[in-house]
Formats: C-alpha cells, sequence, structure tokens
C-alpha cells in the first residue's frame, strides 16, 4: 500500500480528550458504513459465540441444568450494562467509547487503563475464538491445530483491510447463520419433544432437567463456579459502542440493537440450553465438545451435526472478526488521546486503521503458537484472561454511567435521551454481581491464573502511564472535562 493511500490526521488535530470535546457524532475521521440492519445484526450476533457452542459444554458438566438459572441471571446483569452503556452513548455516540468514557468521568489515566485492556481483551479473545476454531476443523480434516488456527487469522486479517462495510456485511451473515442454525436446534428440539422422532425421540422429556439429581445436581456451589464461563460467553455485547462512531444513524439504531438484549438472551441462551437439556440428560454432555454438536449425534442426526459443527465454526471466525475491528479503533483512540503511538493514527482512504489492526493482528498470532504447544489446553488457558480483561470494561461502563447519571441529574451536563431504567442502583447492582464473578474465579483453580496475570497488566500499565507522563505532561495528565 502506498503512503499516498493512508490519511495521518494531522499532530495539532485535537482528537477526544486531547484540548477539546469530541464532536457528538465521533468525528474521528472514520466513515459511517454501518447501517442499522449490519448494526441490529452485530448486536445479535455478539452475544453469540464461543462461549455459548464450546464453552457451555464444561458449564454443564460442572453445574447440570442449573446453568439455565446461571445464564437468566447473568444475562440480566448484561442488560442492565447495556442500557447503562446506552445511556452514554446517547450523551456522546463516539469510536472507542469506553476508554472516552473514562478519560472524562474518571480520569486520563483510568481512560489509558481501560483502552489498553479492552484492546488486550480482544487480542485475547481472537486467539481464543481462532482457537477454537481450529478445534472445529478437526471434526472433519485431521489438520494440526496450529496450521488452521494460521490460516484464519491470516484470512480474517486481510478481510479487515477493505473497509468497514466488508466488516459490517460479513458481520451481517456471520450473525445470520448463527441466529438461524440456533432457531432451527429449537424447532428441532420441540419437535422431538411433542412428535417423538429421531434415536432421542422415545426418552427426550422436559423431566430431565429434574429428574438427573435435581435441577441444581452439583449444588448451588457448582452453579457459582460456571459464572465465569457464563460471562465469557457474554463477552461482545458491548461491541457496539466501539461502532458509534461508524454507525449512520446512531441516534436510532443503537438503542434499537441494545433494547434486543432481554429476547437475545431468553432465545438464544435460555431457550437453547432448555431444549438441548431436554432432549438429552446433562450427564451425557463432556468438556470440550459442543453441547450442540453433540445433541446432534445423539439425536442420530449425523448430518445436523456436521452442520451445526459449521454453524459453530462460523461463530468463532464472527468473533475473531469483530476482534480484527475493534482492536485497530481502540488502539487509534488512544493515539488521537495522546495516549499510544502516533503511528496508530493512519487511516487508509476506506476508513481502515492499518497500523493498529497489523500491529494486532501480528499478536494474534501468538494464537498459533499457544495451538502448536499445547493443542488440548489452548482454548482454557486464555478463556480466564479474556473473561478479567473483558469484564474491565463493563466495569468502567457501569462506574461512568453513575458519574454521568449525577453530574446531568444535577443539570450540569445534559440529560440523556436514552436512559437506564433503574439506574444508578442497577448499575450498582451489576457491579456487585461482577464482583461475585471475580471471587468465584479465585476459588476455582482452573481460572485462577487470570488473578494472577491482572496485577502483572496492571503493573506493566501503571509503569507505562508513568514513562507517557514524563514524556508527554500535556496528553497525559490531561484534565477531566
Amino acid at each position: 500500500m502506498s503512503s499516498t493511500q493512508v490519511d495521518t490526521v494531522s499532530d495539532g488535530e485535537p482528537g477526544p480528550g486531547r484540548g477539546g470535546p469530541s464532536t457528538p457524532h465521533g468525528g474521528e475521521g472514520y466513515q459511517r458504513g454501518l447501517g442499522a440492519r449490519q448494526i441490529q445484526m452485530i448486536a445479535i450476533g455478539g452475544a453469540i459465540g464461543t462461549g455459548l457452542f464450546l464453552g457451555a459444554g464444561k458449564a454443564i458438566s460442572k453445574a447440570g441444568p442449573s446453568l439455565i438459572l446461571a445464564y437468566a441471571i447473568a444475562g440480566l446483569v448484561i442488560f442492565f450494562i447495556m442500557r447503562a452503556l446506552g445511556e452514554l452513548l446517547m450523551y456522546r455516540p463516539v469510536s472507542g467509547s469506553f476508554s472516552e468514557y473514562a478519560r472524562e468521568f474518571i480520569g486520563p489515566f483510568a481512560g489509558f487503563v481501560t483502552g489498553w485492556t479492552y484492546w488486550l481483551f480482544w487480542v485475547v479473545t481472537g486467539i481464543t475464538e481462532v482457537t477454537a476454531a481450529a478445534q472445529y476443523m478437526t471434526y472433519w480434516f485431521d489438520v494440526p491445530q496450529w496450521v488452521s488456527a494460521l490460516l484464519f487469522t491470516i484470512i480474517l486479517y486481510g478481510a479487515n483491510l477493505i473497509s468497514v462495510k466488508i466488516f459490517g456485511e460479513l458481520e451481517f451473515w456471520f450473525s445470520m447463520v448463527k441466529v438461524t442454525a440456533i432457531v432451527g436446534m429449537i424447532l428441532i428440539c420441540v419437535g422431538i419433544l411433542t412428535l417423538g422422532f429421531s434415536d432421542a425421540g422415545d426418552t427426550a422429556t422436559v423431566a430431565h432437567l429434574w429428574n438427573q439429581g435435581g435441577f441444581f445436581p452439583e449444588g448451588i456451589g457448582g452453579t457459582l463456579m460456571t459464572l465465569q464461563i457464563v460471562m465469557f460467553a457474554f463477552l461482545a455485547v458491548e461491541l457496539v459502542g466501539v461502532t458509534a462512531g461508524e454507525s449512520k444513524d446512531p441516534e436510532k439504531t443503537l438503542p434499537k440493537a441494545i433494547n434486543t438484549v432481554p429476547w437475545r438472551i431468553a432465545v438464544f441462551y435460555v431457550g437453547a440450553l432448555v431444549m438441548i437439556l431436554s432432549v438429552v440428560p446433562w450427564t451425557e454432555f463432556q468438556p470440550g465438545i459442543s453441547p450442540f454438536v453433540a445433541a446432534f449425534e445423539k439425536m442420530g442426526l449425523g448430518v445436523g451435526a456436521a452442520i451445526v459443527n459449521f454453524v459453530v465454526l462460523t461463530a468463532a471466525l464472527s468473533s475473531c472478526n469483530s476482534g480484527m475491528y475493534s482492536t485497530g479503533r481502540m488502539l487509534r483512540d488512544l493515539a488521537l488521546n495522546g495516549q499510544g503511538p502516533k503511528f496508530f493514527t493512519r487511516l487508509t482512504r476506506s476508513g481502515t486503521p492499518l497500523v493498529g489492526t497489523t500491529f494486532s493482528a501480528a499478536l494474534m498470532m501468538v494464537g498459533v503458537w499457544i495451538n502448536y504447544q499445547w493443542p488440548g489446553e489452548a482454548f482454557n488457558y486464555v478463556v480466564s484472561f479474556a473473561t478479567i480483561s473483558g469484564m474491565w470494561a463493563w466495569v468502567m461502563i457501569l462506574v461512568c454511567q453513575i458519574r454521568y447519571r449525577a453530574k446531568a441529574d444535577r443539570g450540569e451536563l445534559p440529560v440523556s435521551s436514552f436512559r437506564a431504567p433503574g439506574a444508578p442502583f442497577t448499575s450498582w447492582f451489576a457491579l456487585c454481581f461482577l464482583a461475585l464473578v471475580v471471587v468465584m474465579m479465585g476459588i476455582d483453580p482452573d481460572t485462577r491464573i487470570s488473578l494472577y496475570c491482572a496485577p502483572l497488566w496492571a503493573a506493566i500499565l501503571l509503569v507505562s502511564y508513568r514513562v507517557l507522563r514524563a514524556r508527554d505532561p500535556q496528553n497525559a495528565a490531561f484534565a477531566k472535562r
């Protein structure tokens, strides 16, 4: 790519947080190429990924049918988080929203930590998803996982360099495949329960939800221990906040997308799990195997299992594609605010953050090495750290919404046109729930490693910020607006 194809933000341009407020509609140089159709499907597909299709297998083995209740309660918390985000977005819809709000309502260091942590979350998530995709490929081909992981990373990187319209179109069809598959799965299960066809027809019954050791076969403790897996499944629902700067009509499309959260969770998580666990007893599912694939195999529908495996492969690639998209935008937001290298501000003529996306994709190649070294444990190694880093963005959304609401109620800031119902009490409840998840992660030896990594990452950020402040005090210590 020649230098004439790349636009660079001028050194004197005050980005958001650099001496002047952001424009109401982003104004970061991106093209508004995401329409209502694409935003809706990005919002729907963001909550349907590897955490449901692959991680649910391990969660079912730990909690049994009570996993349904865990998803329902966690889904309510996610709705509170998304409405808090929606209130902030309608106050000021900007790309890189999480770090922008953290800078404004908490301080420049909070924005620095949030931006870099959310970037790391998507890098790690990209590794997680490409790992899952590589595992799905072994269903058909006897190919080493690292080969598939490398191929997928290269393809998605190339797709993300074209334009945001291509990203949006890919996500639309990825999400359409996932939605169609889950709805189809639910309808098939309903048919088995009512008409009794397939190999599982004679034994399928809703009573499986309580006959195999009760609804809580592993006790309340077993259910609580699945919260980390459950919350990982919901990571990426906040992606609509990153798309704010490239949405054609954010004031209309974003609230509509956020308000779909309750029925998304009710259908795609609660509904799907109720159906699967009614057709196949929970004791027959195993960790590391997609419950959707396993359910079709138990039904004797071999072709169906192959189709579902293709769908879950699509889901993993969709999430990785979203990671490629968001990491470049977050790095550019940091660079515009003087909290990252200036070369990350570079955009192609099609509005793609070339350098940031390339840098992130290069780091995602670490996933290829992980798949080469530990093909069996790769997914579990990275999923817990992705959860703790992703939840940081949720915490910042809630804290910023609480502070924004207080200022708006005092008349210091304009009132959002999309106020979160029940806030700030719902936001405080969500914060307490996230704290419970962290406690459970510390108790579980399988997820405790993420809590060991978090202080190390925090130390790296603290040292980096001190160096940044010493070299460029004006940007690093930008006062809260």
